[in-house]
């Protein structure tokens, strides 16, 4: 009698896995697809993107005849940003409309709220050496703090 070992699930790309998750997550939020959340910038133009986020679409209950009337966009809008953004509420749906290829959206709903973004990475610092060279070519500055800082800042410039 021969024993058979148990198969070994074959691995499956990370994509497979992952898509699905965030997919789910989507369809709860009313997207259809990730598309319009991954592809913000190019569908509403880098100025507007750079200040808002797309947070969900809501949809309205099909009608009699079973047409499910067009839906309201929900974006989260950085405060100093938004009067500008409501202003342009048109030319966003117009946009958002033309990249899903239907008449989609109908309004915009704003949440004004600080935009969730991956924190900035910070620089490097600058080349210490580099620093003190330059301090040390600024001989008539008599503060010491103030050639420190100027030599700071002049190696950050010159950094390549």
């Amino acid at each position: 009698m021969t024993m058979n070992k148990p198969s070994r699930p074959v691995a499956r790309p990370l994509r497979d896995l992952l898509g699905k998750v965030v997919g789910d997550t989507f369809t709860r939020q009313g997207f259809a697809s990730a598309e319009l959340v991954t592809r913000w910038p190019e569908i509403a133009g880098a100025e507007i993107a750079a200040h808002s986020e797309p947070i969900k679409i809501q949809w309205l209950r099909p009608d009699d005849t079973g047409m499910r009337p067009p839906g309201t966009l929900v974006l989260r809008v950085e405060g100093p940003a938004a009067i500008e953004i409501q202003h342009l509420a048109q030319v966003i749906c117009e946009r958002v409309n033309r990249f899903l290829g239907w008449h989609a959206i109908e309004r915009i709903a704003f949440r004004q709220a600080p935009l969730r973004r991956a924190p900035r990475k910070l620089g490097r610092k600058p080349d210490a050496a580099a620093a003190a060279r330059l301090a040390a070519s600024l001989p008539e500055i008599a503060d010491d703090d103030l050639r420190a800082a100027l030599a700071r800042l002049g190696a950050a410039v010159k950094r390549p």
